[in-house]
């Protein structure tokens, strides 16, 4: 009976800690010709604000926004980080996110660049793992 008990108990245990399990987004992304305050603009206005919103909705936990000098070896300027609060927020994320791309409305854009002409998000990372290139 004390073995069943502690199986449980660990059984239990292990469910509320797999369901607990924070999910981070990493994103890395190069400026293109030196459209720094294209870019900066584009994350402040549209990705930061959709962020807050999403929070406030507790459909992720955090987010940051890094800007880092990139080198040659690591050629990226800004690093983007979500954090979900689990595994099912994480898989529901692009449905999330379109209800509040859909509620906040049109893209905020400086000088009427569109993304791709301004940044470019070299690879993706999920909890350390390599998503894309």
């Amino acid at each position: 009976m004390k073995k069943l008990l502690t199986t449980i108990l660990l059984f239990a245990f292990v469910l509320v800690f797999a369901q607990d399990q924070k999910i981070s987004t990493i994103d890395f992304v190069q400026i293109l010709n030196d459209n720094k305050e294209e870019t900066i603009f584009y994350y402040e206005n549209n990705w930061l604000k959709l962020r807050e919103m999403a929070v406030e909705r507790a459909y992720i936990d955090s987010y940051e926004l890094i800007s880092v000098d990139s080198t040659p070896d690591a050629p990226f300027d800004l690093i983007l980080m979500t954090t979900y609060p689990d595994m099912d927020a994480y898989e529901k994320a692009e449905e999330n996110f379109g209800l509040l791309i859909k509620e906040r409305g049109e893209l905020k854009l400086l000088n009427a660049k569109k993304p791709g002409e301004f940044r470019k998000v070299l690879f993706s990372k999920v909890d350390g793992r390599h998503i894309n290139e």
